[in-house]
């Protein structure tokens, strides 16, 4: 019997603003703060280990998953945690004023970090319930582009204004106009999309707590039962460690003095590096990767191609680090050549999870231990990068990187793929 047809509003109308929320609290608490920090005289050791640390309930999410398909939708669990995340960096402007800033900040992050897990995990579930595996290939690569869009803007725009502001309004005023920026931003796409979201559905109805942790347990059990299920994790882990290791060094590298081996640049400086190059790298990335994808299939070829895009530019920074150019515009070509990467490579990444990780009974909750656990391959590397740093210097700890790009390669090829299920194509309005 044929599959009846779907109809939903247009994903192009819900996409863009709903990841363009997911990205921007991770890169505020994983970019932007590291910059906010260093400026206001934390080690680097310290930063790279407290802004990693409070990354993890992106990989715990799972835990919660289950729970949420208790109450309302997932299209609530969306908006009401955009505009809970919106409130929270208001607060957490007013801690940048209290003498002991960096302890209470860094909790608000965290909290943060537990909304903006939530968040995702829901938003998630919406596009995967809502699109069939041809249009979730076909609109990845938008996906892609405002999560990355985000990224720039926070680390980008945002910056280069609270570099501005430094000058102005002195650095604690100056970043406490710029969290307060980011909760406006969230609380508005908050309430636009409790409009546009279509309703996502539920996966389970459940009664109770007793109930909700019986489904946990289920989905752990069938999450592990999947065909090639450790491949598969070592896949999403691998992926990103040389990047988990460049991610979080590189701001710092930018702004640090050239008699420690850094770039010398200045606040505004790294904000134009992102904001203008990195966003233009990012979204063509994202979206010529996600029509490639779409028309190529996710083979091993395609896999391969899209893991060497983003992992080889990291050479960019090795480069930087050796020829401690003083150009902008060199360091801006090396900028956009990584940016792209990350915006095309990355692609991969994600559609892997939907294609291999999330089919079956528990759609959302398996795509979020997909994502949880990618991010674990993130935020450990991430944890060690500043002792790494310091330990080696910037020069040799960006040659160490393109040496840690080799795992990467290595579960790539070796990762087997699952066939994609044929499903009715959606109706869209």
């Amino acid at each position: 019997m044929p599959t009846p047809e779907k109809k939903t509003l247009n994903p192009i109308y819900w996409i863009p603003t709903t990841w363009f929320a997911m990205g921007l609290p991770f890169v505020a608490l994983s970019g932007a703060s590291s910059i906010m920090y260093k400026n206001m005289g934390i080690s680097d050791t310290q930063i790279a280990f407290w802004t990693s640390l409070i990354m993890f309930p992106w990989t715990i999410k799972p835990l919660w998953g289950p729970f949420l398909e208790m109450y309302k939708t997932k299209k609530f669990f969306v908006y009401t945690t955009q505009i809970f995340t919106g409130v929270l960096f208001g607060l957490l402007a007013l801690t940048l004023q209290m003498n002991h800033f960096f302890s209470f900040s860094i909790a608000i992050l965290t909290i943060i970090a537990i909304s903006g897990a939530t968040h995702d995990t829901a938003a998630d579930g919406v596009y995967l319930n809502e699109l069939t595996p041809k249009l979730q290939a076909k609109f990845v690569g938008w996906q892609g582009a405002f999560y990355n869009i985000a990224k720039v803007f926070s680390g980008g725009v945002l910056v280069y204004f609270a570099g501005q502001l430094e000058k102005e309004i002195g650095i604690h005023n100056a970043w406490m106009a710029v969290m307060f920026a980011y909760g406006l931003i969230m609380v508005l796409l908050g309430l636009y999309n409790m409009r546009v979201l279509p309703e996502g559905g539920k996966a389970q109805e459940l009664s109770s707590v007793k109930e909700g942790f019986a489904t946990l347990k289920d989905v752990i059990i069938t999450f592990f039962q999947k065909k090639n299920i450790w491949y598969s994790l070592c896949f999403i882990v691998f992926y990103r460690f040389a990047e988990g290791q460049a991610i979080k060094i590189v701001p710092l590298f930018f702004k640090a003095s050239r008699a420690s081996g850094g770039l010398g640049l200045s606040t505004s400086e790294i904000g134009l590096l992102y904001g203008v190059f990195g966003s233009i790298a990012f979204v063509l990335g994202s979206i010529v990767a996600g029509y490639y994808v779409s028309n190529k299939g996710l083979t091993r070829r395609t896999l391969l191609i899209l893991c060497a895009v983003f992992n080889l530019p990291f050479a960019a920074y090795a480069f930087l680090a050796v020829a401690m150019p003083q150009e902008l515009y060199i360091i801006a070509s090396a900028v956009a050549i990584e940016y792209f990467g990350y915006g095309y490579g990355f692609v991969g990444l994600i559609l892997f999870m939907m294609q291999n990780i999330a089919p079956g009974k528990y759609k959302m909750a398996h795509y979020a231990f997909g994502s949880g656990l990618m991010n674990l391959g993130f935020m450990i590397p991430s944890m060690i990068s500043g002792l790494l740093s310091d330990y080696l210097g910037y020069k040799e700890f960006f040659i160490w990187v393109l040496i840690a790009t080799i795992p990467a390669f290595v579960v790539t090829w070796l990762v087997p793929l699952m066939p994609v299920e044929k499903e009715a194509e959606e109706i869209v309005e």
